[in-house]
């Protein structure tokens, strides 16, 4: 069923508006979800609440968002060190870093809800005060921001990429120099084994030689002749 309502916002319903949306930064949500859960409650659209939120309410509540996001913060820490977990200061950083990106994404999806409708919205407004033309132009300096970190995201995943492939290709070529060298070794070690076969066989026909020369030798040695004579003793015939 399409939420339809054309009414004006009451006091009640801005207090509803503000009291969600600050619950929802102390809790760690994000504020899209607390124009989600208005509008269900109202019966109006998310971005009919976004909207509300930034041009009337946002600015009665400046203080109230700061104190929520430090509270927000002092709510992960005490997380932490109840979990005992350390957290090095470059991933703080990175959280850091994270959660204001996250805060300008939601400021550019309210400020393009508040283009796509504003001829929509403009029935259960009141006219764009001074005050919210300055807090649009810090959404427009947020939203340069943001796209700025966004082309630097991508000059990081490009090189991220670059260097992936350079990897790669280095990794590819030192398998190739690997897969060469195991074939080398395996020649060698069929050289190796053709070397110690030969030399085996070499040894055998050195010892026939060997063998050959000492029978020849014990065949040309003449053999000595004995005889008896009239004792009974043997003695050595002279040739």
């Amino acid at each position: 069923m399409a939420k339809v309502r054309q009414d004006a916002w009451s006091h009640e319903d801005d207090l509803l508006l503000a009291e969600t949306v600050l619950r929802h930064i102390r809790e760690g949500s994000t504020q899209l979800r607390a124009f989600d859960e208005v509008g269900d409650k109202l019966n109006r659209t998310s971005a009919a609440c976004g909207f509300r939120w930034n041009a009337e309410v946002r600015q009665n509540y400046e203080q109230a968002v700061q104190i929520a996001k430090k509270q927000r913060k002092d709510r992960k820490r005490a997380l932490a060190k109840q979990n005992n977990v350390y957290t090095p200061p470059s991933v703080q950083t990175s959280q850091q870093e994270n959660e204001t990106n996250r805060t300008i994404e939601e400021e550019v999806y309210s400020m393009l809800n508040w283009n796509s409708n504003r001829e929509q919205a403009q029935p259960e407004t009141t006219p764009v005060t001074e005050s919210y033309q300055e807090e649009y132009s810090i959404d427009l300096d947020q939203v340069i921001r943001y796209l700025q970190y966004l082309k630097k995201e991508q000059k990081l995943a490009q090189s991220s990429k670059a260097s992936n492939q350079k990897l790669a290709q280095e990794n590819e070529q030192l398998q190739n120099q690997l897969e060469n060298e195991q074939k080398r070794v395996k020649e060698l070690e069929k050289e190796l084994q053709t070397m110690k076969e030969d030399y085996q066989a070499f040894m055998q026909i050195v010892e026939r030689a060997r063998k050959m020369v000492v029978f020849e030798e014990e065949e040309a040695r003449p053999i000595p002749k004995f005889r008896m004579d009239k004792n009974g003793n043997l003695e050595q015939v002279a040739k």
